[in-house]
């Protein structure tokens, strides 16, 4: 592996890959994707990593096709050191300029922001494709390391698809994610896990959000958070203060911003299936269906198969940032635009932040915990598991149903037929007792009752971020249930 920068964090598994990609000294050119939301540090990877390897680098700009053109023409200028300026005609002349760049050996060469380039030449894709064709003498000379990179998800997503013209042509797809909740804990410097939780609450694993958005600001303690959340996320003069609209409108700024806000609002309130949240916006449910497939499309929706069925979902805002920005601060946006009322505003939506962001961000956080190697060494015995998701469960005596928080199911031929191995209830702020355990066992008989799915193997789980009583501490020494507490979450 290339010798990582010293000031970098973490990211050691994207490293790996580029530097495997770019290192490789198989003759002919070769082409890399490199995807992911924006503020996650693509650019200062790739940045990097030319510069650690003398490889090239550039960034493109909104533009004409003809300003395009020039820039990289004046970049490539200054890379060969000719006393000529290199005027390219079109990008068939751009891009076997790039591959000359490898023809001595391995060389990255990294075009960022690459869908500016398509914008203006939307036949990019196509002149890329035709210069890595697998007999073409160019390629077969050059060995550059063609890496193309942006922050538009669907359309990095689309760029390597079934009918796209560089289907089949990359030999390396990296998408690069916010840090997990660990990660965050530890890049942010939290070693409290209840601090830690709220802080991702807010703002995820973005590590822009520290860096440049906040410049460093960092909660001392639990007493601390409150004045943090009103002197950053909602001081109107914070970049965190318009960046939750930013992301959208980024993704989405030739659509309806207003509809894709309202859709996100619906769920962060809890209207989380295609019925409920068709209610919450009262239209039919035929006429969120593009909304919410643009939402999964540009990364701010992901949609959550339930445990027990595989044709029932629930919609979650993948950005803990605008969950924040819809249950906190929207509602009072006008309000919080206004001269010192942060502190006002927060005060009065504290209930709603614990209530819509910190509780179910809380159960996520344990859905996620479970398909760790540490859950599995203690919940299941060392079985790997498949899915770790919420599930419905029907109760057909009391007419009702029941939502499991935190069910962990192995493999098999399909969800119907998957192995139940854990079934769990996740609180935030409720000290756990004898009832949920009791609650949890009735799920159990339910689920084994419906004859559907195996459940003689699984264990009961307790998950809190306030703690557990004596008596069921007992029953968890005596192997009835297993309690996870914040430190569990956070633990190696």
């Amino acid at each position: 592996m290339l010798d990582r920068p010293s000031d970098m964090f973490d990211r050691e598994r994207e490293w790996l890959a580029l530097s495997r990609f770019v290192q490789d000294g198989t003759p002919g050119a070769t082409l890399g994707v490199v995807s992911g939301r924006r503020r996650q540090g693509k650019t200062y990877l790739l940045d990097a990593l030319a510069g650690t390897t003398g490889g090239f680098y550039f960034a493109a700009t909104e533009g004409t096709a003809a300003e395009s053109l020039r820039q990289i023409g004046a970049a490539l200028t200054e890379r060969l050191g000719t006393t000529v300026p290199i005027r390219p005609k079109d990008w068939h002349e751009v891009v076997d300029l790039l591959l000359a760049l490898g023809d001595d050996g391995p060389l990255p060469v990294v075009i960022d922001e690459f869908p500016y380039l398509v914008q203006a030449e939307p036949s990019l894709p196509s002149i890329i494709q035709a210069a890595l064709g697998p007999r073409r003498a160019e390629r077969l000379r050059s060995r550059t390391r063609l890496l193309l990179c942006g922050s538009a998800l669907s359309f990095m997503g689309g760029l390597l698809s079934a009918s796209a013209p560089l289907r089949g042509r990359a030999g390396l797809e990296l998408v690069v994610q916010p840090f997990d909740h660990r990660t965050a804990a530890e890049f942010w410097q939290l070693t409290d896990p209840g601090l830690a939780v709220r802080v991702h609450a807010v703002v995820g694993g973005t590590p822009a959000y520290r860096r440049e958005f906040v410049r460093g600001d960092t909660p001392e303690d639990l007493g601390d958070f409150d004045d943090w959340i009103v002197r950053t996320v909602l001081d109107p003069a914070s970049p965190l203060f318009r960046e939750p609209r930013y992301l959208l409108t980024e993704e989405a700024a030739s659509r309806n911003p207003g509809l894709y806000h309202a859709v996100l609002a619906a769920v962060a309130s809890g209207s989380a299936t295609r019925g409920a949240i068709a209610s919450y916006l009262g239209r039919p449910a035929t006429d969120i269906n593009h909304p919410l497939t643009v939402l999964e499309d540009i990364g701010l929706l992901s949609r959550e198969a339930d445990a027990f069925r595989s044709n029932r979902s629930t919609y979650r805002i993948t950005e803990p940032l605008i969950t924040f920005y819809h249950a906190v601060m929207r509602p009072l946006w006008g309000q919080l635009e206004r001269p010192g009322a942060a502190a006002r505003v927060w005060g009065v939506s504290r209930s709603r932040f614990e209530s819509q962001v910190l509780g179910p961000h809380f159960e996520r956080l344990c859905r996620a915990w479970a398909l760790s190697d540490a859950a599995g060494d203690r919940l299941l015995g060392g079985v790997v598991p498949a899915t770790s998701a919420a599930g419905v469960v029907n109760d057909p005596d009391a007419h009702r149903t029941h939502e499991a928080d935190v069910v962990v199911t192995g493999a098999g031929s399909g969800s119907e037929s998957r192995a139940v191995l854990s079934i769990g209830e996740a609180k935030w702020g409720t000290v756990m007792g004898m009832a949920h355990l009791d609650r949890l066992r009735h799920l159990r008989t339910l689920i084994a009752a419906s004859g559907r799915h195996d459940v003689s193997g699984a264990r009961l789980a307790c998950y809190s971020g306030a703690g557990f009583t004596p008596d069921l501490r007992a029953a968890a020494e005596a192997g009835e249930v297993d309690l996870i507490g914040l430190a569990d979450l956070y633990r190696p």
